[in-house]
């Protein structure tokens, strides 16, 4: 650590703040290259003859000028300075440029649009190009010259110069007439007299930060709607945007927007600020979406699902996704980090969002569980996790904390005390009060995470940020082993890891924690008690153990729960009661914590599978899907070990078979949204496991669906049955799936026709599988390819062989991405040997890995924790499902 460069070396210098930015972008989609000439009104906060700003090395800087606003005097530079590393140009003159004074800032430049995904970008669809922004976290300075700093807000004024036929968009609505262009800009409107292109200017935005600017050209179609605000009256125009041919399928993301916008409103008690939210689909796109301020972008599997045969995973993808970037208008937009060391205030708010509000049939809060939190926790069960506030002053790194630690952890593990936990624990009135005061007091500001906790500690009178500190600032979260008294419980926290107990030199960490004791009234009702919480190493509670009790209540907190196999036991046998005290969460989080702890060796795997044969006539999807997610991942973990993998898939089989038996194939628009996920899941969970009567009935729907009826497969068992059939028929049922590949009508037989490819046996399906991602694959697709090939057993060697032949081909492809971490966490995540690890140490001690080196560096210790796991619970595991088969 002592040879990392200060963080002068990263950041801009402070003498000088940008107010206003005065962008005209002429975008020529034939030609795939953008011009533009930017007006930045700056004041001058240090005397100074040096003005450096930021600008990519693809961005050609053209001739720059200085105005000083008060004289009208220009001054020419004397000299440049170009730092490649660090994405920063400098402008020298001759004289210093005195503290207070106002000067502006012009510049030309021009550039290629690329398939980048990011700064000003093109993407393709079947007519043509059309070309977009992703700013975020550090691209704004690939498009154009900017202080590209989110602690460094402005205003900004866009004009868009497009051919004609096309539409253009940007963060606020067009202003009306005709635009002029001035002598600086006239060589930018060529073609405008003469009615071959268009001029668009947009209205001045809110002080906003760099990487929420946006705009975009092309031709796009629209579909509009509006809601009204709850707190004035205002009626506001939504709209969202996507190429013709798909924009049929956009209705539903629309409707989100309507839902969840006025809600927002109510929650902050602020008004959406801008006169309008539009939203636009984009063909190649890298991340899921972006929050841009009036303009939030995403990719097609995000927002697109066939209006007249909807599958339920594609719906809760895109309310997810819309209510989250809903969310960040409030929450990023008008309220911003100050650097991204506080990435998850804006994150985790919006990850916890208000879909509950907008579904209530859907139980998100208890769904969450299993989407967020268990993630973030698995994550940061690695030793070489990092805190959820982490230094990061390389913007260059700043991608590698886009992870679940600033999601899902933000919104479900250290941020479920920061927001739902805490939310819990105080109650959810004073919560979202606290919140508001939060947001009214830095209203178009920047902050960092004490003013948030401050906000909450005013509305609640508590010490929110001492309460707040360890879980922020801290790696890691704990495990709290309970041992039962004469009077009660004992519980004593340490550090959970995922390859077993912490030592004495990473266990110093003392959290505050709110335990939620659940125990069993009088009449046999679930009383919790949200007040009791564990502020030191250990302490004991008072409470009667001769009834059934649990900590944890609906699994609010971030940590595991440690019991004797005795009282996880008891504690299963009335889980599995249908009026037990423990609800739906409580349930989910208790599988999830037994398979975490039997990984770690904190108790016999063999308890987890207890649990599970106790909770076999569960009802609940959700607990399901924790169940069938824990075993799969079992599975997968035993890969190379034929014998624990045909006990285990038995084991699943037996699960999963009686559910399908019960449920059928067929769905009905009755059905409630727990039987439509419960059906597919066991249907999956039957079919991946071998189960004949699912394998022969989906092989026969692919038959009559591939034979030309489209009604054969029902739309939610499309990845099931194209899977099912690629890996029992091979190169026929391949061949048809990539032609779905090629030409999918809809984003859902897309996603379907993916994991149907990478779910091929034959090594020969395989190289025709990588062929594909090299010569056809968007560039926003390689992603999933390698996790379909990741999660597939007889693919596994073969991903990793040809992702080290292909390094540096795959590597130029994506290294402006986010997508290169989770290339190398798919390659590598299905090891379990020390010799696996060694050799992908081997491989990488000659690549420059400092922008996916955590990403690295937790698939390694990942490997190393599946080996112990192995080494430890095999015996264990093979004793128990042997035993199990005897009396099944």
């Amino acid at each position: 650590m002592s040879s990392q460069k200060p963080v002068s070396h990263y950041r801009l210098p402070t003498d000088l703040r940008p107010r206003h930015y005065d962008l005209t972008i002429r975008t020529d989609l034939e030609k795939e290259r953008f011009t533009g000439f930017v007006k930045i009104d700056l004041d001058v906060v240090n005397a100074t003859k040096v003005i450096t700003f930021n600008a990519a090395a693809e961005l050609n800087i053209g001739t720059a000028t200085l105005a000083v606003t008060t004289s009208g005097a220009e001054i020419a530079h004397i000299g440049t300075k170009i730092e490649l590393d660090t994405q920063r140009a400098s402008l020298i003159f001759p004289q210093e440029l005195p503290v207070g004074s106002k000067v502006t800032l012009r510049i030309e430049f021009e550039a290629a649009l690329t398939d980048s995904m990011t700064g000003y970008y093109k993407s393709t669809w079947g007519k043509g190009t059309y070309a977009l922004t992703q700013f975020e976290p550090t691209d704004a300075r690939r498009a154009l010259p900017c202080w590209d700093e989110p602690l460094l807000k402005a205003t900004f004024s866009v004009t868009l110069v497009s051919r004609k036929g096309t539409v253009s968009l940007s963060n606020m609505p067009a202003r009306s007439g005709v635009v002029v262009a001035d002598a600086l800009t006239e060589h930018l409107f060529e073609g405008v007299k003469d009615g071959s292109w268009f001029a668009t200017s947009f209205e001045t935005t809110p002080p906003m930060s760099t990487y929420l600017l946006a705009f975009a050209n092309g031709e796009f179609a629209h579909l509009e709607s509006s809601y009204t605000s709850p707190l004035s009256g205002k009626v506001r125009p939504l709209r969202i945007y996507a190429t013709p041919d798909v924009i049929s399928q956009a209705q539903y993301a629309l409707g989100i927007t309507e839902k969840a916008l006025p809600l927002y409103e109510q929650a902050f008690n602020i008004e959406y600020p801008l006169p309008k939210l539009d939203t636009l689909v984009a063909n190649d796109f890298d991340a899921g979406a972006m929050e841009n301020w009036g303009l939030i972008t995403g990719r097609t599997t995000a927002y697109l699902v066939d209006p007249e045969n909807a599958d339920f995973a594609a719906k809760k993808r895109i309310a997810g996704t819309q209510s989250h970037e809903v969310a960040h208008m409030w929450f990023g937009n008008i309220t911003t980090m100050a650097w991204w060391d506080n990435l998850y205030l804006n994150e985790g708010f919006a990850t916890l969002a208000m879909q509950h509000r907008i579904h209530p049939d859907w139980k998100v809060d208890a769904d969450f569980i299993n989407n967020h939190l268990t993630a973030a926790l698995r994550l940061d069960a690695k030793l070489s996790s990092h805190p959820i506030e982490v230094e990061v002053p390389d913007a260059g790194q700043i991608g590698q904390i886009f992870d679940s630690l600033s999601y899902s952890k933000a919104a479900s593990g250290t941020m479920i005390i920061v927001l739902r936990m805490l939310s819990k624990y105080v109650g959810e009135d004073k919560f979202l009060k606290g919140v508001s005061l939060y947001l009214k007091k830095h209203l178009y500001s920047n902050t960092v995470s004490r003013d948030l906790w401050e906000g909450i500690g005013e509305a609640t009178g508590l010490d929110i940020p001492q309460l707040m500190d360890n879980w922020v600032s801290k790696m890691g979260f704990p495990v709290l082993t309970v041992t039962e008294t004469l009077s009660g419980i004992k519980v004593r926290q340490d550090r959970f890891l995922e390859d077993g107990p912490a030592k004495p030199e990473d266990n110093k960490t003392i959290w505050s924690i709110p335990l939620g004791l659940v125990t069993a009234s009088d009449y046999g009702q679930a009383v919790v008690d949200n007040t009791a919480l564990l502020e030191t190493r250990e302490a004991e509670f008072r409470l009667d153990t001769t009834r059934s009790f649990k900590l944890n209540a609906d699994t609010n907190g971030v940590y595991r729960v440690l019991y004797t196999s005795t009282r996880l036991a008891a504690i299963a046998s009335e889980a599995a009661k249908g009026d037990s005290i423990f609800s739906l969460s409580d349930r989910i989080g208790l599988v999830h914590d037994a398979f975490a702890l039997g990984k770690a060796g904190h108790l016999p795997l063999s308890d987890a599978l207890n649990l599970v044969h106790e909770l076999r006539a569960e009802k609940e999807f959700l607990v399901w899907d924790s169940i069938d997610a824990s075993l799969a991942g079992i599975i997968l973990t035993w890969w190379e070990d034929d014998k624990v993998t045909e006990l285990l898939k038995s084991f699943r089989r037996a699960l999963c078979s009686p559910l399908v038996e019960t449920l059928g194939l067929e769905y009905s628009q009755d059905d409630s949204a727990d039987v439509t996920q419960l059906r597919t899941l066991a249907v999956g969970g039957a079919a991946s496991t071998g189960d004949p009567g699912t394998v022969k009935a989906l092989l026969e729907r692919f038959t009559k669906f591939t034979a030309g009826d489209p009604h054969a497969i029902p739309v939610d068992l499309l990845g099931v049955t194209f899977v099912t059939a690629v890996e029992h028929t091979g190169a026929p049922a391949y061949d048809a799936v990539l032609k779905l590949f090629e030409n999918p009508p809809t984003p859902s037989i897309k996603v379907a026709a993916i994991r149907g490819l990478t779910s091929a046996v034959d090594p020969a399906l395989h190289e025709r599988t990588f062929n594909l991602i090299q010569s056809s694959v968007r560039n926003q697709d390689i992603i999933s390819f390698f996790r379909g090939l990741a999660s597939n057993p007889k693919a596994i060697n073969a991903l990793r062989e040809f992702f080290e032949k292909n390094y540096h081909t795959i590597n130029s492809r994506l290294e402006t991405t986010f997508s290169m971490k989770y290339i190398i966490q798919s390659v590598y995540i299905g090891f379990a040997k020390e010799e696996d690890r060694v050799k992908a140490e081997e491989f990488f001690k000659d690549k420059d890995i400092g922008k996916y080196n955590q990403a690295l560096a937790q698939a390694l210790d990942g490997i190393s924790a599946k080996a112990a796991f192995i080494k430890r619970s095999s015996l264990d595991i093979v004793t128990w499902l042997e035993q199990w088969e005897k009396i099944l």
